[in-house]
């Protein structure tokens, strides 16, 4: 089978809804941020602080090349994985794409009291949060489907998720 790869922006249930979806297709869950903390030692905050979001982007990119080679996955990628072109290459190459949406007040509300988001760590997290939005908007684009997980529940994207892709027939 194929990689399932959720992306997204952050807060839009990428780990919560690929951990089920892993679980209901009997696939190993990848969640890259969780990783990358394990690989390094350190948690995605103390790596941005410091080792700075360049270190942060290359350990993203060493990750998918092991990952992209692989099958039968369900990974769910960092917010900002998918802003490198070879990333989103190499992932689709052996993987479905999935976006997970949501609007910017759900997010918000999902986001905003957790300190583990580095790049939200700002006076005006709202407008941080949509300016980071706009800019990520079109590379979530090339998803093959994109489920809005503020209008569903977790196991409602799943099982949305689980019929597209039987439909395809990705799974059978």
């Amino acid at each position: 089978m194929k990689n399932i790869v959720l992306i997204g922006f952050m807060g839009t249930g990428k780990t919560s809804v690929g951990r089920r979806l892993a679980c209901r297709l009997k696939c190993e869950f990848i969640d890259t941020d969780a990783e990358i903390e394990r690989l390094m030692g350190k948690t995605v905050t103390q790596i941005f602080a410091r080792d700075g979001v360049v270190r942060f982007r290359s350990e993203e990119e060493l990750l998918v090349k092991r990952l992209a080679g692989r099958e039968d996955l369900v990974i769910a990628t960092g917010g900002g994985l998918v802003l490198n072109p070879a990333n989103l290459r190499l992932l689709k190459e052996n993987g479905v794409l999935v976006a997970l949406t949501a609007s910017p007040e759900v997010i918000y509300y999902r986001v905003r009291s957790k300190k583990s988001r580095p790049l939200l760590l700002h006076k005006d997290m709202k407008s941080k949060l949509t300016e980071l939005l706009q800019e990520r908007e079109n590379v979530y684009k090339a998803a093959e489907i994109t489920l809005d997980t503020g209008a569903c529940s977790i196991e409602g994207a799943v099982e949305q998720i689980n019929r597209y892709l039987l439909e395809r027939k990705y799974i059978l």
